[in-house]
This record gives C-alpha cells, sequence and structure tokens, in this order.
C-alpha cells in the first residue's frame, strides 16, 4: 500500500543539532572560561558530546528523566557535585548560547516543499514537546506538521515500537502507510522498519553500510526514494 504520510525525527535531521549545541557551547566556554580539567575547547566539546550520548541513553532507557538527564551531564562535565538548581542555572546560561546558533538543515524545506503535496507531515522526537514545539515555531515549520510527539509526554521511547504506533494512531493511519526519516540507523530507521513502517536512514555523515536499511544521504533523494514503488516493501528483519 502506497506511503500517505512522512513522519520526521528532528534533531540532527531536519534540525542542525550538533552544530547549534557545538557553537553554543563554545560560546559559554568563552563567556566563562574553561572548566578546570580541560586543556583546550576541543576536549571540552569532546566530553560535551560523549555525555550528550551517556546521558540521553540513560533517558531513552528509562533511567532517568528529562530534566535529570541535564542534570547529570552539567554534574559530569564539570566535574563537581551541584545542586539541581545550581545544573539548571548552569545550563539554562548554555541553552541561550545553544538557541541563538539554531538553523535548519539547507536541504529540510526544498525537501519538505516538494512533498507537500503528496503527504501528509508529523513529527516523532525523543525528546520532549516543550522542547521540541518550541523549537519548531522559532524556526518557522510548527504549522507544516499535523502533529508533534515526543518521547517525555508518550512515556515511550524510539526504537521501541510504541513510539512509532503512537504517531501512526494521531494520524489515523496503519504504520505500512507512513514513512519514518532520523539519522540514527537503529533507533530510527530499524526501529521504524521493525514496528511496521517504511523506515529510512538518513546517513549525512556518510557512515555507509546497513544493506538493510533504506539509505539516503541527503533530503533531496527523499521524494525519489518515496516515489519508487519498491519502498515500503515487508522487512527481511528477522
Amino acid at each position: 500500500m502506497a506511503v500517505k504520510a512522512v513522519v520526521w525525527d528532528i534533531d540532527d535531521t531536519i534540525f542542525d543539532y550538533t552544530g547549534a549545541d557545538t557553537a553554543g557551547l563554545r560560546r559559554m566556554l568563552d563567556a566563562e572560561g574553561m572548566p578546570h580539567g580541560y586543556l583546550s575547547a576541543d576536549e571540552a566539546l569532546r566530553r560535551w558530546r560523549e555525555l550528550t550520548a551517556r546521558h540521553w541513553d540513560r533517558f531513552a532507557a528509562g533511567a532517568v528523566d528529562f530534566q535529570g538527564q541535564r542534570r547529570d551531564r552539567v554534574r559530569d562535565f564539570l566535574g563537581r557535585p551541584l545542586s539541581d538548581a545550581e545544573a539548571d542555572e548552569w545550563f539554562g546560561r548554555h541553552v541561550v548560547h545553544y538557541e541563538a546558533a539554531w538553523a535548519l538543515f539547507p536541504d529540510f524545506l526544498p525537501a519538505l516543499d516538494r512533498l507537500s503535496g503528496s503527504y501528509r507531515h508529523a513529527v516523532l522526537s525523543n525528546s520532549s514537546i516543550h522542547n521540541q514545539d518550541r523549537k519548531l515555531r522559532a524556526l518557522g515549520v510548527r504549522h507544516r506538521f499535523e502533529a508533534v510527539l515526543c518521547a517525555v509526554e508518550l512515556g515511550v521511547s524510539k526504537p521501541e515500537a510504541a513510539a512509532f504506533l503512537a504517531v501512526c494512531d494521531a494520524l489515523g493511519l496503519p504504520p505500512r502507510e507512513v514513512a519514518y526519516i532520523g539519522d540514527h540507523p537503529d533507533i530510527d530507521a530499524r526501529g521504524a522498519v521493525e514496528a511496521g513502517l517504511a523506515g529510512i536512514w538518513l546517513d549525512r555523515s556518510g557512515r555507509g553500510g546497513r544493506p538493510e536499511l533504506t539509505r539516503i544521504a541527503a533530503l533531496d533523494e527523499l521524494p525519489g526514494v518515496l516515489g519508487d514503488t519498491r519502498f515500503g516493501a515487508p522487512s527481511t528483519f528477522g
């Protein structure tokens, strides 16, 4: 059956999260100085990225709530005990710099415009609706999506099937009529396929491999993939 809707991941798919987070932390370090124990901004940035991945994994696994993973990231990054209020204040100052660097990827709006007459659109993110709805509005694209669903409010995260099925329910479509696109091969593309959707891995960094997944390198390839009659065929995962 033909795909009728496209569901999008946000961070590092349509929105340059890594670029904004990196720029924001650099500006934070310029404003407040290098934390103790780091020899360079590059070292601090590598550590921040490692901690972000680690604590997001803890959040996705249900080991900590959304605000808790933020606080733990700050404590680990600064290497000292902080109260919740102190960690929140530090993260809040970082967010000011991070938000100043927000930007969509340049290939997103052209792709969305090409698809707008043929497909419905929604968002499924492993973040919170407070963050992501506000982000989409600030970037001027919230009105382009029928629904925005996020893990914090759903109580379940990608790659769990329940997260993908929730957005299908919100659209009133069976999974086989929905395509999901995201930047992570397992959390996004494989998770979608195993939930019965057509999954697409957006491999912006050119990692390659994973021949079992539908992979594109940029969003200008997406209309062609969706228009391919072979796309969305039953999965070969066993």
